[in-house]
């Protein structure tokens, strides 16, 4: 039996960057939607109504696999995008982003019965929680603090006079 020394010292909290934060609700965002989808299939009447060529009301289509496939690029070139780019256009970028995307997770909802409102509510409430993360992380991206430049003039005449 061996023995381990006790731990005497907090744990350390290393700072993580802002980018690697952001990439994280992304890849968050983007788990989430896709579960949210794959049990969808488990709700009755989804499976037949897609082997009869509907998807909620929408007639599967080209355009309409396509916009699916365009809504799903969002978060996945976020993940991209907020690793990627500098830190002013990509604080800009997950604001409007997010902001775009919180009312598009909101409409998900549309036409549930009351028997799925949890299933929704909590969906939905788990991707706007993080898409509010984002813009929380992105709002208070830290500033570089400058120092002002001391006058060079000042500098020489205070040790002059000495």
């Amino acid at each position: 039996m061996t023995n381990r020394p006790a731990a005497t010292s907090p744990l350390d909290t290393s700072p993580v960057p802002v980018q690697t934060k952001l990439v994280a609700a992304w890849t968050s965002l983007m788990f989430i939607i896709v579960y949210v989808d794959i049990f969808n299939f488990y709700k009755p009447g989804v499976i037949d109504g897609i082997r009869s060529g509907l998807i909620w009301e929408f007639d599967i289509s080209p355009t309409l696999l396509t916009v699916f496939l365009a809504s799903m690029i969002v978060p996945a070139a976020m993940m991209l995008v907020s690793a990627a780019l500098p830190a002013r256009a990509n604080r800009i970028t997950n604001l409007v982003v997010a902001m775009l995307l919180i009312p598009y997770c909101v409409f998900n909802a549309a036409g549930t019965t009351a028997e799925w409102v949890p299933f929704y509510v909590l969906s939905i409430g788990v991707e706007v929680l993080i898409l509010v993360f984002v813009l929380r992380t992105a709002w208070r991206w830290p500033r570089v603090v400058t120092a002002p430049a001391a006058p060079e003039a000042s500098l020489a005449g205070a040790s002059v006079g000495r």
